[in-house]
């Protein structure tokens, strides 16, 4: 591993732990040559994803595209970063076990299932632009299905 502050490849471990409930490794890290201290992690690089398009088109997954998408619907909402990578993990985690293919439609029901589950505001901000709501009748049939 290469030392972030000298360049140097003279590292040692310190510590290691499991975080992510196991899915990845914190490794705490010292340079030999400057005595620099930095924390890597070590993750499974997971298969990568192709999203299918409501056109047919193909596209590569972007974590950080689904991120972006979730932080807007919870804006100003009583929501954690911890809980947003939660159901962003498991979210991926059900996806990669569909195979190396999924269809966008997939990706926005999954989200909204968990933004159902985390926070109500948050669920009807992403629903409304995902099922482009054209009108006050198709949110509130919406607003409805919450209620019950």
């Amino acid at each position: 591993m290469q030392c972030p502050k000298c360049k140097k490849k003279t590292t040692r471990v310190l510590d290691s732990r499991e975080t992510e409930e196991g899915r990845a490794v914190r490794r705490r890290r010292e340079c030999e040559q400057c005595s620099y201290r930095f924390t890597t992690f070590e993750k499974v690089e997971k298969n990568n994803l192709i999203v299918i398009k409501k056109n047919d088109s193909r596209e590569p997954y972007f974590r950080d595209k689904v991120e972006k998408g979730i932080w807007r619907a919870c804006g100003k909402r009583p929501v954690t970063q911890a809980q947003i990578d939660e159901i962003i993990q498991s979210l991926e985690e059900k996806w990669q076990s569909l195979g190396k293919e999924i269809s966008s439609e997939v990706i926005g029901e999954g989200i909204m299932d968990e933004l159902k589950k985390l926070d109500e505001v948050a669920y009807i901000r992403f629903a409304s632009v995902y099922r482009h709501f054209k009108d006050i009748e198709s949110f509130q049939k919406e607003l409805e299905k919450l209620i019950e």
